[in-house]
């Protein structure tokens, strides 16, 4: 084949240190977009990228050369100085973060599922989430660091 294709899309979850509410609804979108930005910087395509005050989602598509771990490093540290120095000095995310691999034919649903992140927590809280994504996936997790 004189060719590599592929289709990597990542639903990515993290949140803010200790789950403080720290991203305000005035520069949310802000930070979506700065994150965005970061993204596409990273050689990345964002797809979806939406949240609440103490964690964010994001889609994205990723190249094969994009090493997972560094990519998730270098996207929170980027966004983390992005806060601190514009919004909040005393920002944090979380050490952690939730990856999950999406297929082409349900990006559609999470992006939708992205985008609703606020009517979705009305009912729901971040760590309800997570631990229905984890075990979904059928990703074996200590609860000690889900809070």
């Amino acid at each position: 084949m004189p060719s590599t294709y592929t289709c990597l899309h990542y639903h990515l979850v993290f949140s803010t240190k200790h789950r403080e509410p720290w991203i305000g609804e005035g520069w949310r979108d802000e930070l979506h977009s700065y994150m965005g930005g970061v993204v596409r910087g990273l050689d990345g395509q964002p797809e979806g990228i939406g949240g609440v005050a103490d964690h964010v989602h994001l889609l994205v598509s990723l190249k094969p050369t994009n090493c997972l771990s560094d990519f998730m490093r270098e996207l929170k540290k980027a966004s983390s100085a992005w806060v601190k120095d514009s919004r909040f000095p005393g920002f944090q995310w979380q050490e952690g973060y939730a990856a999950f691999t999406v297929s082409a034919s349900a990006r559609e649903a999470v992006k939708r599922y992205i985008a609703n992140q606020e009517e979705h927590h009305r009912t729901k809280s971040f760590r309800e989430e997570l631990v229905e994504f984890l075990e979904k996936s059928g990703v074996s997790y200590d609860p000690e660091y889900l809070d």
